[in-house]
């Protein structure tokens, strides 16, 4: 049988209803990790659009970010920097609040990731309303990134994290939405 990416990304993502709290739907991409077929075909996805034009890095957001972009940054033979919340980094470290829908919390990078005017992806698993990535963006151009691009497997389009994201002159690449989450 030949799937489309798009039914065998529906397939291997898990529904958790009501969580973190009622009346959330939680997109779970661990499932997908566990399906060799669907993670491949996820990641050749958002490799493809960036072979050849010379990225420096993959940036990757805590935490599911960090296995989707180690397998990109793999692929298109850039380093990985990682994005974490704050204090979990050892060395010198640029950080940034952000407003979540229960509160802020903190991001942060190691000063030396980046170098100005280098090419960088970022990657996360999912983009709902857009807060953590618009924060991830904002700590890599302050450290002279040319954000090329995010890209994220899941878009929950009536959140509106996209638009943010787009606002900041960064296009943005899904292979995937859920509407009404």
């Amino acid at each position: 049988m030949n799937t489309t990416l798009i039914e065998e990304l529906e397939a291997a993502i898990r529904a958790i209803p009501d969580y973190p709290k009622p009346g959330i739907v939680f997109r779970d991409i661990t499932t997908l990790l566990q399906h060799p077929r669907a993670f491949r075909r996820a990641v050749d996805a958002l490799v493809h659009p960036y072979i050849g034009i010379g990225l420096a890095s993959v940036a990757g957001i805590e935490a599911r970010g960090f296995i989707l972009g180690g397998a990109i940054a793999h692929q298109l033979t850039a380093g990985f920097v990682p994005v974490r919340k704050k204090g979990k980094l050892p060395g010198e470290t640029v950080q940034i609040a952000y407003s979540l829908e229960y509160g802020v919390d903190e991001m942060e990078m190691h000063r030396d990731s980046i170098e100005p005017g280098q090419k960088v992806l970022l990657v996360d698993d999912l983009i709902a309303t857009g807060g953590t990535a618009e924060a991830a963006v904002k700590l890599l151009k302050e450290l002279g990134a040319d954000v090329v691009a995010a890209c994220f497997v899941i878009d929950l389009p009536d959140l509106g994290g996209r638009k943010k994201i787009e606002a900041l002159g960064v296009p943005v690449r899904t292979l995937i939405e859920f509407e009404g989450d």
